[in-house]
């Protein structure tokens, strides 16, 4: 059977672009390859830059009803589309159908954000600051603008940026992780079959020629990154020292803290669904639990309990709640954690290494490990699988330490009863986004996602207001007109008025 070339989208259709470089894409589920993406030279790269730079300058004065209307017709496309976009993200990535599915339901919310652009690109007024003299202010685009998304969540990370971008007047290329590549092209044929002009989005794949083109390209003036902390330092540094404004999202290691107080049962669920979730390749994913002084046995018991019953397989399966990991190197990287944890002296309560898995793909089962300590390259480092870590610790303020020494600051949740102990935990802990008795605490599309720390490079998170912010730059007009008696012009008024 041949395999498919996997080409890029630039002004408005796809195309296959010059490049001779591809790169393999492959079925998880099945170990087998379905595609061969093309890897972008600088010249591909270019053609996309320039048909974006070329539609910026109708498109930045477009009105926002015009925006709003066809950002509208774009999100029932996509809502009408999803069983098919999740299709392709299940067969690159892995993920079961739900799964897919709900990354497109929160991508949604932010282009349902991005269409009330009129609302969110209101400036302010001042008037008669001085005698004759008045003041406004408004937000403008700021030309074309670039988003490098990673492979964990093929739909919904582009749908960070694109929406809120498009709105406020910029153009965009996008450039999707090359191990999950098919899914943006559809989402770039449904924009384009909303209406939008052609080169408003672009799609181009490649590696790291194409990224490092993005990044130095005179014609870029800004760039939107998620992905591991060093890539994000690394983009981050590159894109600013070629004069770019930079969001870079980087690593995490989400801890979820549980009181002695809490719900047991609530908490063990919890801990499960986000440490499990999507294999555990989510930015957002548990991978620590604490739990404080007498909830430990039975937390661990509860936990081990639940995750012995997760069913493994093939995404496309009714039956299956957890998939494989997104490449074999990846699956053996993570694997190699579970070995490394259990030599350190940490206790394997569940083996993802002999659970009983299909034959064909990169499967890995779940793992819990308890007594996990600080030290422990498994606790440090971002795994990015399905292996959940539990330390234990005596009291509250053992927890809090552990958060503070931690590079990273990404999310993390609070299990407990006690309502004074949540207020004081939001207050003391040094992470951007905060869940108390939510595992996943992702904010809605009209607050801003992102973490502190080495979590984040550059100064705004990720959509909502902040994503406005980012997209557009501050100018304020300050206005003297004469009054009528003193004009040179006719203004037509009756003598005496």
């Amino acid at each position: 059977m041949s395999i498919p070339r996997i080409g890029y989208h630039i002004g408005g259709r796809r195309t296959g672009g010059e490049s001779l470089r591809a790169g393999p894409v492959f079925n998880p589920a099945t170990g087998r390859q379905v595609g061969s993406v093309s890897l972008a030279t600088q010249a591909d790269v270019d053609v996309a830059v320039e048909s974006a730079r070329t539609a910026t300058v109708e498109w930045s004065r477009s009105s926002s009803g015009a925006r709003s209307k066809l950002l509208f017709r774009f999100r029932n496309l996509v809502e009408e589309n999803a069983a098919a976009l999740a299709s392709l993200v299940t067969e690159e990535h892995g993920k079961v159908t739900s799964d897919a599915l709900g990354e497109i339901s929160r991508g949604l919310e932010c282009v349902e954000y991005a269409c009330n652009v009129g609302d969110l690109l209101a400036g302010s007024y001042s008037s008669q600051v001085a005698t004759g003299v008045d003041v406004h202010s408004a937000r403008r685009p700021l030309g074309v603008v670039a988003g490098i998304t990673p492979f964990n969540f093929p739909l919904m990370v582009p749908l960070w940026m694109i929406p809120n971008a498009i709105a406020c007047g910029n153009t965009f290329i996008l450039k999707p992780s090359e191990k999950t590549p098919s899914a943006a092209l559809l989402l770039a044929d449904l924009f384009y079959q909303a209406g939008f002009p052609e080169g408003v989005l672009n799609v181009v794949h490649g590696d790291k020629e194409a990224v490092g083109h993005l990044l130095e390209h005179p014609a870029i003036d800004a760039v939107s990154f998620v992905g591991s902390t060093p890539v994000a330092r690394d983009i981050h540094q590159t894109a600013t020292a070629n004069g770019k404004r930079v969001q870079a999202l980087g690593g995490a290691k989400n801890h979820m803290i549980v009181l002695p107080d809490a719900d047991i049962d609530l908490a063990a669920d919890a801990a499960v669904s986000a440490g499990y979730g999507s294999a555990g390749q989510r930015c957002m994913a548990v991978s620590v639990v604490v739990a404080v002084g007498a909830s430990a046995d039975q937390l661990v018991d509860a936990i081990a309990m639940r995750t012995e019953r997760i069913s493994i397989g093939d995404g496309t399966s009714p039956q299956s709640e957890m998939g494989p990991l997104i490449t074999r190197e990846h699956r053996d990287r993570v694997e190699s954690y579970i070995g490394a944890a259990e030599s350190d002296g940490a206790v394997v309560v569940v083996d993802g290494r002999t659970a009983s898995l299909p034959e064909d793909g990169f499967f890995l089962g779940c793992t819990l490990l308890d007594a996990v300590g600080p030290k422990m390259s498994v606790y440090k480092e971002e795994v990015f699988g399905p292996v959940l870590c539990v330390v234990r610790v005596d009291t509250y303020d053992d927890a809090l330490a552990l958060l503070r020494d931690s590079p990273f600051g990404n999310g993390v949740a609070l299990f407990t009863r006690d309502g004074g102990a949540a207020r004081k935990f939001t207050d003391q802990v040094e992470v951007g986004m905060v869940g108390i008795n939510v595992p996943i605490p992702v904010p809605v599309a009209h607050h801003s996602f992102g973490g502190w720390k080495n979590s984040l490079f550059g100064d705004t998170h990720m959509y909502g207001p902040e994503g406005i912010q980012f997209y557009t730059r501050g100018q304020v007009v300050t206005t003297r007109w004469p009054s009528p008696e003193n004009s040179s012009v006719d203004l037509g008024f009756p003598s005496g008025d």
